[in-house]
C-alpha cells in the first residue's frame, strides 16, 4: 500500500488512518486536495508533508512560512521549487546537517538531476549531489570551491577524480581512522613528493604522509620511527626501508611492537622468536600429521 499509495490518492487517504503508516504516506503519496487541506490545517507531520512532490503550489507556499523551522527546510529541498524560489524561504542548515534529498539521491546517475543539485546555492543539495561518482569534471571542480567541509569529505569518499588539494585538506581536517583509509585507498591520493613535502611538518599527521612517498630513504623511515607521534612511528616501523637493526628494536617497544611485527622486512627468525616467547606452537610437519 505504501508502494501504491504514489500513484492512488484513495490508498494514502486510508493509509492516514493508520498512526503508524501515516507519516510516510504524506511523505510519498498521492494526496486528495481536502486530505492535504486538512494535514496541513492540522499540523498532521507537517515535515514529511513538506517533503510531498504532489502537494499543491498553494499550500507549498503555506509550509514554506510554518514556524517550525524543520518544515521550512524540508520545503526548501523539494524539486520543484526554482532557484529563487527556494533560496527566499527562511531555512537553516548547520555545518553537520547531510539530509536526505531523496529526488537527488535517486538521480545521481542524471546529467540534469546533478547539475541542478551542485549548482543551487542550497548546502544540503550540493551535499547530496557532491555523493555522486557520476559528477562531470565542470561540476567537481565547482563543488572543490564551495569551502564546505561535507562537500569536500564527500567528493573524497564517492569520486574517484576528486582534485588532489581537496583529498589533502580532508586528510588535514579529519586525521585517524577515515584519512587513514582515504590515503590508502582513493586512487588520487598522492604518493610521490611526499616525504620533500612533509618530512619537517608541524603536525604529526602530515608528517606521516611521508612514509608513503616511494622516494623516502631508510635514514628518513629510521628517522620517523623516532616521531613524537606515535601514529608516525607505527607507520614508520610498519615500513619495510626501515633498517633491520631499528626493526628489531622496536618489536620491544609496546607500542610499536605490532607495526614491527607486521613489518614484511621482519627476518624470518625473528618472527619465530616472537612465536616462541607467545607459545605458539610450530606448524607440524607433512610427516608428522597422523593419516
Amino acid at each position: 500500500m505504501l508502494q501504491e499509495c504514489r500513484r492512488d490518492a484513495d490508498v494514502t487517504a486510508r493509509l492516514l488512518r493508520d498512526p503508524t503508516s501515516a507519516a510516510e504516506a504524506l511523505r510519498h503519496g498521492h494526496l486528495h486536495r481536502a486530505d492535504a487541506e486538512r494535514c496541513v490545517a492540522e499540523r498532521v507531520h507537517p515535515a514529511a508533508l513538506a517533503e510531498n512532490p504532489s502537494l499543491p503550489a498553494d499550500l507549498v507556499e503555506r509550509l514554506a512560512a510554518d514556524p517550525d523551522a524543520s518544515v521550512r527546510l524540508a520545503v526548501s529541498l523539494g524539486a520543484e521549487l526554482d532557484e529563487r524560489r527556494r533560496m527566499a524561504i527562511d531555512f537553516t542548515v548547520g555545518p553537520l546537517d547531510r539530509g536526505e534529498v531523496e529526488w537527488v539521491r535517486d538521480g545521481l546517475a542524471d546529467p540534469e538531476v546533478l547539475r541542478r543539485a551542485a549548482t543551487s546555492a542550497h548546502p544540503l543539495l550540493r551535499r547530496a549531489a557532491a555523493r555522486s561518482p557520476h559528477l562531470p569534471p565542470d561540476l567537481v571542480h565547482l563543488l572543490a570551491r564551495t569551502e564546505d567541509p561535507l562537500v569536500e569529505a564527500h567528493l573524497c569518499v564517492h569520486h574517484p577524480d576528486a582534485p588532489e588539494e581537496v583529498l589533502m585538506r580532508v586528510y588535514a581536517r579529519l586525521g585517524g581512522t577515515f584519512s587513514a583509509w582515504m590515503a590508502d585507498t582513493h586512487p588520487r591520493f598522492p604518493r610521490e613528493g611526499l616525504a620533500a613535502r612533509f618530512a619537517d611538518h608541524p603536525d604529526g599527521a602530515h608528517r606521516r604522509l611521508a612514509v608513503r612517498d616511494p622516494a623516502a630513504t631508510p635514514e628518513l623511515i629510521e628517522r620517523l620511527s623516532h616521531d613524537p607521534d606515535v601514529r608516525t612511528r607505527r607507520a614508520a616501523v610498519g615500513d619495510p626501508r626501515l633498517p633491520v637493526h631499528r626493526l628489531l628494536k622496536a618489536l620491544h617497544v609496546p607500542e610499536l611492537a605490532s607495526s614491527a611485527g607486521a613489518n614484511p622486512a621482519l627476518p624470518a627468525d625473528e618472527a619465530a622468536a616472537v612465536l616462541d616467547r607467545a607459545g605458539v606452537p610450530a606448524r607440524p610437519t607433512s610427516s608428522a600429521v597422523p593419516p
